[in-house]
């Protein structure tokens, strides 16, 4: 009977943790995104907001490899601050502590790889600027061409939802 319990219990799926994630930037509308996100997640078990920073890499300085080393290491102290910001918020919202991705290279396939590598990651969410100059070329490009690279949803926020709206949404 013992190895009867022990086959069920490896039919069984493993207890899936879901990830929603944002890409934590310089912009006005992470707000709304990492808020929307982090409250989303509150409220479902199982559930964590992962916050991924993509660094532009560098071009190659094969002949000052002292000013392609500086210019990495100080996007990396950037990416840390940001980062660090950003955790403080998700953990403040959603009483979770965020998962951390840093990754080097261009921002579109950088982030696209990602997702396609951690099956844990459920959502993709991004805030959009809601200004004249449009949503903002991350959002813009998802929603064009690359969407069919994304095996997640694509969830946008609109950067200028208040505290309540954004409450009222998750």
């Amino acid at each position: 009977m013992a190895e009867e319990t022990g086959a069920s219990q490896e039919a069984r799926p493993r207890a899936r943790n879901r990830v929603f994630l944002c890409v934590v930037d310089d912009t006005e509308e992470l707000h709304a995104a990492l808020e929307f996100a982090s409250l989303r997640a509150k409220r479902l078990p199982n559930t964590r907001v992962g916050i991924a920073y993509v660094i532009d890499a560098p071009a190659d300085f094969q002949h000052w490899a002292a000013v392609g080393d500086l210019m990495r290491e100080e996007a990396r102290d950037e990416a840390e601050q940001n980062l660090l910001r950003a955790a403080s918020q998700v953990q403040r919202w959603s009483g979770k502590i965020p998962v951390v991705y840093v990754r080097e290279g261009p921002m579109i396939d950088e982030l696209i790889a990602l997702i396609q590598e951690d099956e844990d990651v459920a959502l993709l969410i991004l805030g959009a600027d809601v200004g004249p100059q449009g949503p903002g070329p991350l959002v813009s490009s998802l929603t064009g061409k690359q969407i069919g690279r994304l095996r997640v949803p694509l969830v946008i926020v609109p950067g200028n939802l208040s505290d309540e709206e954004l409450e009222s949404l998750a």
